[in-house]
């Protein structure tokens, strides 16, 4: 049961064949994180075409680059490349898109974002200072602003004598599950929230529909859909003397 909660069609609706093809031959969601290279280079065809609006004072690199019609680039936004941006996707101001990124179709990526090797499928958003990492947004997925899907770990300095780090692992339902990944940020299911100041830690997947409240830290593992993670506080309020 465990294995098919952690495959792709658990987490999103893949009836579009254009989506699914992101998805092609992954028994397990994070398996499509070292596949997102390939797909920009599918979608860009190794080239550059630009039939979206890019706006007096935003920047594009010299990579292959591709943004489809009816997508906007504001003033002040800086795209590195590769990168592919879908009809109607919007690269706000003072937005920053590295290396091979996957904009699709209505998502946003706001003002003082940055997303690398990320893969924001229809309709998803990390519209306010949000940094989106070897990670993949669901449809219609919303960060809250400042959410921060962190992708390496405080503990992952390279070995001295092989010059690697060491990969991350989740322990879901007590079986431990060798990602081979040494980045790996966030995989949130279609429909997934944050709130404002959220810290997803490496290896988090946020199941479809499931609610992360503001400020929360979120541990690495497998957060069931329809749930709502939250922080507890104690809260007090004294009279001012």
């Amino acid at each position: 049961m465990t294995d098919q909660l952690l495959q792709p069609q658990s987490l999103f609706d893949l009836s579009d064949p254009a989506t699914a093809a992101l998805f092609d031959g992954c028994d397990t969601v994070w398996q499509a994180l070292p596949q997102i290279k390939r797909h920009v280079a599918r979608l860009t065809e190794g080239g550059r075409r630009i039939d979206g609006t890019v706006l007096d004072g935003a920047w594009l690199g010299e990579a292959a680059i591709v943004i489809e019609a009816g997508a906007v680039v504001e003033p002040g936004a800086y795209i590195v490349g590769p990168a592919y941006i879908g009809a109607g996707a919007v690269v706000r101001h003072g937005a920053y898109v590295r290396e091979n990124v996957i904009l699709l179709a209505g998502s946003t990526l706001g003002h003082a974002s940055e997303a690398k090797n990320a893969l924001f499928l229809p309709g998803a958003a990390a519209p306010h200072f949000a940094y989106v990492g070897d990670s993949i947004l669901g449809h219609r997925v919303n960060l809250g602003a400042g959410t921060k899907l962190s992708n390496l770990g405080i503990l992952s300095a390279k070995d001295a004598a092989t010059g690697k780090r060491p990969t991350i692992k989740l322990v879901i339902d007590g079986v431990e599950y060798d990602t081979g990944l040494t980045k790996f940020g966030a995989i949130l299911g279609d429909d997934a929230q944050t709130g404002c100041n959220a810290v997803l830690n490496p290896g988090c997947i946020i199941g479809p529909r499931t609610l992360v409240y503001a400020n929360t830290s979120v541990r690495k593992g497998y957060h069931p859909a329809d749930s709502i993670v939250k922080l507890r506080q104690n809260v007090r309020v004294m009279a001012r003397e």
